[in-house]
């Protein structure tokens, strides 16, 4: 298996597609005999390949685009290529250097996700760090492959191109420092990555992955949870103080998110979040969304809540004066059952509330009557039966609760929480005649109840009888926020 023909047999099974009259060994079990041989890593072999550049070609022969590019061999090749970067990288990097077309081509087929693997792998965007590293860092970032994949963000591309080229960025501002994720930050990146998120408001999919990458340029450790929402989950259980970001990034991004506000007096950003235009009906067991709020709409909300984490006075006072985080605010009442969305408008109002900026807390508290709204709608907990509210009640079917209440309920006792320690806060909550009442009846009734270390369910009589010590007074006297489960 070492010798030349058989290595270059076995990668003409991977790169070469079967014959139409070929038959299912031909087809598929030779190309992953042949995958499985390469990738057990046995060194022999894999020196005949890297060694030899006729092989080489062989292999990434398989990129050219006159050449059909199935799933399946993509697949094999992917897996080839990651050994080779494993255990024979600096052969490989050296080979690549000397055929610049390659990560061309890798560009151009960044929709398959096989492919997009094998480019986040060649940037080095999976943390492993071999001799030349900085070298070939620094090589990459002299050369136009970051502007071809942020090309690739362009409406024009499809869905699954803007997908794999988004990850493939966000992979790189995780690496950090890293000659690539410095250049990626820089303004005319930002500008670049904005131009396309902007280029076309009815390019949903271009919008949603060009803020991915504005959202993993802010928060890059965000970006590496499968899930937003689970990070955002995850960020209210347990305090992880915010990654410090690099100034210039979000000044870079000011400008832009100036033009893109601005953009709204015809088709802006929010107009992006005003579902009033929008005619789509998404059926629900509660009723109908009409329209649904939309993952763009999600994103766009998500951006503003890590963009206002980094606590840049600049991005507040833009967001204040645009309207933004009204808007923002109406939509988590408007969408009473949509959970991820109730997550980061959270942490939108947590971030003003929490700001050293008194702007902005004036803002969410007096201009957006935010206690107010929250009185409202704990006093009315059940779906509105208003027809001109995007969530509206299935005909004939009784309105359900509205599923905010817990997030209302912890951003209330955050108020309370703050108000101990912030006048401006205090003295609103104060002079609120209702909010006060509320707050002596309800919210401490609530509180008690959610209580956990209060419940007695399924404990043994004798442990409920049992005399506590002061230790274990304090646990099940302490306060436990139910939402937070």
């Amino acid at each position: 298996l070492r010798d030349r023909a058989q290595v270059e047999q076995l990668l003409q099974y991977i790169v070469e597609e079967p014959p139409e009259d070929a038959d299912n060994k031909r087809s598929f079990k030779f190309p992953f005999i042949a995958c499985e041989i390469f990738t057990c890593e046995i060194d022999v072999i894999l020196r005949t390949l890297a060694e030899e550049e006729e092989l080489m070609n062989l292999l990434f022969s398989f990129l050219e685009p006159n050449r059909p590019h199935s799933a399946l061999l993509a697949g094999y090749f992917s897996k080839v290529v990651v050994c080779l970067m494993l255990r024979k990288t600096v052969p490989l990097m050296n080979y690549v250097q000397v055929h610049q077309d390659v990560f061309c081509q890798l560009v151009d087929l960044i929709g398959i996700t096989s492919i997009m693997e094998v480019l986040v792998r060649l940037v080095a965007a999976d943390d492993h760090v071999y001799p030349n590293f900085s070298d070939v860092m620094q090589w990459l970032a002299d050369s136009n492959l970051l502007e071809m994949i942020v090309d690739k963000l362009s409406p024009s591309c499809a869905p699954e191109v803007h997908a794999n080229a988004a990850e493939t960025l966000c992979a790189i501002t995780r690496n950090v420092p890293s000659a690539l994720a410095t250049k990626l930050s820089s303004p005319s990146f930002v500008a670049r990555i904005f131009g396309h998120a902007l280029e076309d408001s009815h390019s949903k999919s271009g919008l949603v992955n060009s803020l991915s990458v504005c959202i993993s340029l802010l928060d890059p450790k965000r970006s590496a949870i499968n899930s937003p929402l689970m990070y955002s989950f995850r960020n209210q259980l347990m305090y992880e103080p915010p990654i410090p970001v690099n100034s210039e990034t979000i000044n870079a991004m000011l400008p832009q998110l100036g033009e893109w506000i601005s953009f709204a007096a015809s088709c802006d950003l929010l107009m992006l979040l005003n579902v009033s235009s929008d005619e789509k009906i998404l059926p629900t067991t509660y009723g109908e969304l009409r329209p649904p709020l939309g993952k763009h709409r999600l994103q766009i909300v998500e951006f503003i809540a890590v963009l206002l984490r980094t606590g840049n006075e600049a991005a507040q006072k833009e967001l204040v004066n645009s309207g933004a985080i009204r808007r923002v605010l109406d939509l988590f009442f408007e969408y009473p059952y949509n959970n991820a969305l109730h997550h980061h408008v959270e942490s939108i109002m947590l971030s003003c509330l929490e700001s050293k900026n008194d702007a902005i807390v004036d803002h969410l508290l007096q201009e957006c009557d935010l206690i107010g709204k929250f009185l409202q709608t704990d006093k009315h907990q059940i779906l509105s039966s208003d027809s001109n509210q995007p969530t509206l009640v299935a005909a004939g079917k009784r309105a359900t609760r509205v599923g905010n209440i817990g997030h209302i309920t912890r951003i209330s006792n955050k108020l309370v929480q703050l108000g101990c320690s912030n006048s401006r806060i205090q003295a609103c909550l104060q002079e609120n005649s209702e909010w006060n009442e509320w707050q002596a009846k309800v919210l401490q009734e609530r509180n008690a109840v959610e209580n956990v270390y209060r419940w007695a369910c399924g404990r043994p009589t004798s442990l409920q009888d049992r005399t506590r010590d002061s230790d274990e007074d304090d646990l099940h006297d302490r306060d436990y926020d139910v939402a937070a489960l």
